[in-house]
């Protein structure tokens, strides 16, 4: 059920607040450390940020998408691995169970997830299967009340912290497309599951990502997903289209945020006798940065309320995916050009802040993905017209 517009606006003003006397504060700390500091985790708890999304009779806020979206504009604005740490609870580590899961399976996970008690992860990417969700090679043998799971799992958000894993799994070897794959809720502990080393990267330092390993990893049959074989593609589906607007969103916040630090330089530095925002080639890349920044939030908004309205929005989530994700690389790059080689150094977080935007253009589908995601459906809707 939505919230109140007053209710809204004050828990979007309560996120600011969050965001500018707890998290921007705290970028540097957790950039060095490559750790999110445990009293702001707990500050996450008590605010309720691992449960935005899950239903209220569970323990969450229950927010519509658009709701969702809003609280994530705010949320944005802050170094990237802050979300990180909660977002795989809100959307991909928790969806699958929310929209798919049995009652039994809800019943069990949610109120822990929504509590951040359990931390949830999206386990699908594989080696040599990476946005190509119907071509999962791990395997889930049937065997008895149990099935076996064998396989290794890529580039897992959160891994290292996870106690849920929803994993991708094909439990029909003569089905070589999506219509074999099954989703299972695997708990962390399990024998025969281990994790990787955490992997070293290029930005986003404090979002943890490591491999997920299943060898013989026997789990129960109430483990699958809706207690049926064969959904896991259509639920990982539902979960990606969510999850593209909610990554979208992400985009708006950072790039809204990037172009404030952009301007606030440029307001205060000189250069030829004069503020550098005086100069017209600067206030071209100002004006590209708002436009991109405001397109941007407009595509979200506007397929969140198609999604709320019950429509299907999956070429919608991709166009908003696509283009925030490579709207906010613009203005990142573009805030680096106007620090000049001070945009360079780690002290202007300029640097920092084009190294994370970088990934929001690979994960939860690549550009490319998105781009064949919209261009299929608008060939089978023209076929579908011309009666082909």
């Amino acid at each position: 059920m939505a919230l109140e517009s007053d209710t809204l606006a004050q828990l979007c003003s309560t996120l600011r607040r969050f965001v500018d006397e707890q998290l921007i504060p705290a970028e540097a700390e957790v950039s060095e450390s490559d750790a999110i500091p445990d009293r702001i985790v707990a500050q996450m708890r008590a605010l309720g940020l691992f449960g935005l999304t899950a239903p209220e009779e569970f323990g969450g806020l229950g927010l519509t998408m658009e709701e969702e979206v809003s609280a994530i504009f705010e949320l944005g604005r802050a170094a990237p691995a802050f979300r990180s740490m909660f977002a795989t609870n809100v959307g991909i580590g928790m969806q699958g169970i929310a929209i798919d899961g049995t009652p039994e399976q809800k019943a069990k996970y949610l109120p822990r997830l929504a509590s951040g008690e359990l931390i949830g992860s999206f386990a699908l990417t594989e080696p040599e299967v990476g946005s190509d969700a119907g071509s999962v090679r791990t395997t889930a043998r049937r065997d008895g009340d149990f099935y076996v799971l064998n396989g290794t799992k890529r580039f897992i958000t959160n891994a290292p912290h996870a106690g849920l894993f929803t994993v991708m799994a094909r439990t029909d070897p003569a089905q070589k497309g999506a219509s074999g794959v099954s989703a299972f809720a695997v708990e962390r502990g399990t024998p025969g599951l281990s994790l990787g080393k955490p992997e070293k990267k290029m930005g986003q330092q404090g979002a943890h990502v490591c491999d997920v390993i299943f060898e013989d990893c026997r789990v129960p049959a109430s483990a699958l997903i809706g207690g049926v074989e064969g959904q896991g593609f259509k639920t990982a589906m539902k979960v990606l289209d969510k999850g593209r607007l909610h990554i979208a969103a992400a985009c708006v916040g950072l790039s809204e945020r990037i172009l404030d630090d952009m301007l606030a330089y440029a307001v205060g530095r000189k250069q030829f006798g004069k503020s550098l925002a005086d100069f017209q080639l600067i206030q071209a890349m100002f004006a590209d940065s708002k436009a991109d920044a405001y397109a941007a939030r407009c595509m979200v908004l506007d397929a969140a309320r198609k999604r709320d309205a019950g429509l299907n929005v999956s070429v919608e989530a991709s166009c908003a995916k696509m283009f925030a994700s490579e709207a906010v690389g613009r203005i990142a790059d573009r805030n680096v050009q106007v620090h000049g080689g001070n945009g360079y150094i780690r002290e202007y977080r300029a640097e920092q802040l084009f190294r994370d935007a970088r990934l929001f253009r690979i994960y939860e589908g690549t550009t490319q993905i998105q781009q064949i995601v919209i261009a299929k459906a608008l060939v089978a809707g023209a076929r579908a017209s011309a009666g082909l």
